[in-house]
């Protein structure tokens, strides 16, 4: 018998076991109370990464801990399949797209499985299948009948590089995220969803996502971003019956205005600038920037002087009337007024252009000057005639009752967050189920003809989107007159397909396009894992698209999930040659260190060839090291630091556990654990305590998901074990039984594999994985003593364990009778000793 763990053998063993025995297929019957366990779905790019390694197995532990513990549980797997990069790849490789995602998926599949995941695979979709998006196809129809889904002209960020439309979520640091190129500003004809209309209700529920990262919570409130204000209009002194409507969420600051500005999408702008070529110039300019809040927050403000003035709602005074690169068209009216003294991006335009400054707003008895820096916060108002002396928060509401009682403005709430787009001109998307007609206008495919499938025989030997020049596809009937028509050749933005795949797992065969019974019986997602960089994007379109089905009568709950755990990155060191050039670490390995320059470590990124190849670790040390090094080293919230000395680590505790079963197997099987025989023996009752707090220690820690603490707990039970001599003592020998027992329990779900080979090593013919958790002895839980802290003068100097609840003489005599506290003291007088009971014992002395 080998002494060393040979997972080479065990782990395609254990795996095929628990696959013969279905044991991770998820029974929607309602007799046992359901857990529902989802990691956001991957997009198959061919091979897995170690983020894929962490973020799984996360949502395995706890799935494999809740099934021990009575739970009928969901934990499923699909493929988010639609987009970009594999159009990319059937540019480069001569592939068609759907053959490159379905040979990825095979082989993510198999690499997946080879972790060991406790996955129902009977559940796999993904949502490149047209059984898959035809369902989505009568969603966007049943939104298109209800008003949430619409078509307008729209300025949308477009990537030159990707020949798409890019949602503003999407536009990174002013570039597609995806291609990276700079996006540009273009007015087409587009789809979108009504989120608007849920906003209120989107906000308003984030308080009771109570198991979601605050940060993730603030994020989406953020983006939502409701805010309060007021509507007024601007009339425009050299245009007779044209007025500048504006929106603003500071009306106290009217007396402080220096200029207006428009969007260069303002319908005002592209009518001047239809005589005017400086104009048409400076706006063709401004399309450069796309239409992101950061793109344009960073760049140079920049103006265009229209000639236009516009007249104060209080004062016999005008103002000009700017083009500026500044103001989105997409919030608010597309127009500001503009106060210098409290914005900084209108002080700095202002300075620029030599405007007007005015402060109308400074602190309590100061005197305020503007130089280069607005003053953006509250205050006292001066300089603004009737609204002088007062705070500015009753100076919002006074202009707002006058303009109100001038009938120039109202009061106005506003939302930050804009409609969705969805329209995006590629191939490799699910097809907008939409007919143009000459005669009817856009009509909606019928029901009875989804799918629209996308054709087969596509090039993409012309840029843009190849159902564009497709010959024959977007030929159609109309379904209305039958005449001549053409198809929507744009597709849905993939985040559509991912804001509702969740409810699909929970009748995934069904014809329908959801079970409404097994959608309310599973739903919402119990606990759901995932990278921070979803917050807005994926999380806020899926709680939309949750309300919309519930809207639309195909499920009952609105928020998709209760509890939301996101993970860090895991990093690696970098490493360049002398030319700078990356290296990966087998290459910076076979360099002389003189010829190598290491990097900070950074997360893990192909560009920078710092990844870890998973397929490597697996096959040198098991997936159950892998596994072991992922949760034990930081929460699952942190950053995760790839080491070399870290996987070794793992893999050598791995062994120490196995020989560990092997040195105790010959006293411990067969013990009968009917019956707990008596002892006095203090190592006896240390085991069993032990033994006991673990089960209940890292059953706590799962819940809650401190993984690396569940870890720490069962090596110092297992270190305990490792101690004792075996063989000598009947009593110890059955305590390091039930210590065994448990251990493997424990490991269950954490070492999957390693659990099932030490329980079969040990003659037990059943799997693990199938046998509910232990339950941990309450007697054995409370502890006899406790540890105290001594304090001389309030500053500890030692603890002391001390029976539990003993008298306040016993508790002093202990204290006073330390070698510390006696050294503390000495040449002091002691004038009284404070004893907290079971917590601090404080000796004042002087």
């Amino acid at each position: 018998m080998s002494e060393r763990y040979n997972f080479k053998t065990a782990e395609p063993k254990w795996q095929a076991a628990w696959e013969k025995d279905s044991l991770f297929s998820a029974n929607d019957a309602p007799d046992k109370p359901k857990y529902y366990v989802l990691e956001m779905f991957p997009y198959p790019s061919g091979n897995i990464h170690m983020g894929h390694v962490r973020n799984y197995t996360l949502g395995d532990v706890l799935a494999r801990y809740k099934r021990a513990n009575g739970y009928h549980v969901m934990h499923p797997m699909g493929w988010d399949a639609f987009g970009l990069p594999a159009e990319n790849a059937a540019i480069e490789n001569n592939v068609h797209p759907a053959d490159w995602t379905l040979s990825n998926i095979d082989t993510m599949r198999e690499q997946l499985k080879s972790i060991g995941l406790s996955y129902d695979w009977s559940r796999e979709l993904a949502t490149c299948l047209p059984d898959y998006y035809k369902h989505e196809q009568a969603f966007f129809l049943d939104m298109v009948e209800k008003g949430i889904a619409y078509r307008k002209e729209a300025t949308v960020n477009w990537d030159p590089v990707d020949n798409t439309v890019l949602a503003n979520e999407q536009v990174i640091d002013g570039c597609g995220w995806r291609s990276g190129a700079p996006i540009e500003r273009r007015t087409l004809s587009q789809w979108f969803l009504k989120i608007t209309d849920f906003a209120e209700d989107l906000l308003a529920e984030i308080d009771n996502l109570t198991d979601w990262p605050d940060r993730v919570r603030i994020m989406q409130e953020r983006w939502i971003g409701k805010s309060y204000g007021a509507t007024l209009t601007f009339p425009v002194n050299e245009k007779d019956g044209v007025g500048i409507d504006v929106y603003t969420t500071r009306p106290d600051t009217l007396f402080g205005m220096s200029f207006c500005a428009l969007s260069p999408d303002h319908p005002l702008a592209k009518e001047l600038a239809a005589d005017n070529a400086e104009l048409a110039a400076f706006i063709e300019e401004c399309s450069q920037l796309g239409t992101s809040e950061e793109a344009i927050e960073r760049a140079e403000k920049k103006g265009f002087d229209t000639g236009l003035t516009v007249k104060h709602p209080f004062l016999d005074q005008s103002f000009p009337v700017y083009v500026a690169n500044f103001v989105l068209m997409d919030y608010g009216t597309g127009a500001i007024f503009a106060c210098p003294a409290h914005d900084q991006r209108d002080l700095d335009f202002a300075r620029k252009y030599g405007l007007s400054v005015t402060p109308v707003v400074g602190p309590e008895n100061e005197t305020i000057t503007i130089e280069n820096e607005a003053y953006s916060g509250d205050g006292v108002m001066i300089n603004s005639d009737f609204l002088n002396g007062m705070t500015s928060d009753n100076a919002r509401e006074t202009v707002i009752d006058k303009l109100e009682a001038l009938g120039v403005g109202t009061r106005k709430t506003n939302f930050r967050l804009r409609d969705w787009g969805v329209s995006r001109q590629r191939y490799w998307g699910c097809p907008i189920p939409m007919i143009h007609c000459p005669s009817c206008g856009v009509v909606p495919v019928p029901k009875d003809q989804l799918p629209v499938e996308l054709p087969k025989d596509i090039s993409f030997d012309k840029p843009g989107n190849p159902l564009d020049h497709h010959p024959t596809w977007k030929q159609v009937d109309c379904p209305s007159c039958g005449g001549a028509a053409t198809r929507e050749t744009d597709t849905f933005d993939t985040f559509f397909e991912s804001s509702w795949y969740f409810a699909r797992f929970a009748s995934p065969n069904s014809d329908e396009p959801l079970d409404k019974t097994l959608c309310d019986h599973w739903l919402p997602v119990d606990c759901y894992i995932g990278g921070i960089e979803h917050a807005v994007l994926h999380l806020l379109y899926s709680r939309f698209f949750t309300r919309v089905l519930k809207t639309c009568g195909y499920i009952s709950v609105k928020e998709p999930f209760a509890k939301l755990v996101t993970q860090g990155m895991i990093c690696h060191e970098t490493y360049r040659d002398a030319n700078g050039k990356w290296l990966t670490p087998e290459e910076a390995a076979q360099k002389p260190e003189s010829d190598i320059t290491v990097g900070r470590s950074e997360k893990m990124s192909k560009s920078k060839k710092n990844t870890i190849d998973p397929r490597h670790i697996i096959e040198s040390y098991g997936a159950d090291t892998a596994r072991l090094f992922m949760l034990s080293d930081s929460p699952p919230e942190r950053d995760l630091e790839w080491t070399d000395a870290g996987i070794d680590g793992a893999w050598r505790y791995l062994n120490r556990l196995w020989r560990l079963l092997l040195d105790l197997k010959p006293h411990i099987a067969g013990k009968d654990f009917t019956a707990v025989p008596e002892s006095s023996s203090p190592v006896f009752e240390e085991l069993r305590k032990k033994t006991h707090a673990t089960i209940l220690g890292v059953g706590d820690d799962i819940e809650h998901f401190h993984y690396n603490k569940a870890i720490a707990r069962i090596r110092e039970l297992s270190n305990l074990m490792g101690a004792q001599e075996a063989g000598k003592d009947d009593a110890i020998d059955w305590a390091l039984a039930e210590a065994t027992q448990a251990l493997m329990h424990v490991l269950a779900p954490f070492l999957p594999h390693l659990a099932e080979e030490m329980w079969a090593e040990l003659g037990h013919t059943d799997l693990i994985a199938a046998r509910p958790w232990p339950k941990a002895d309450a007697s054995l839980l409370e502890e006899d003593t406790v540890t105290v802290a001594i304090q001389v003068n309030g500053k500890l100097r030692t603890t002391l364990k001390l029976v539990k609840d003993c008298g306040k003489d016993e508790a002093e005599k202990e204290a006073l009778s330390n070698d510390r506290i006696q050294q503390a003291i000495s040449g002091k007088e002691i004038k009284k000793v404070i004893v907290v009971p079971n917590k601090i014992i404080n000796v004042v002395a002087v």
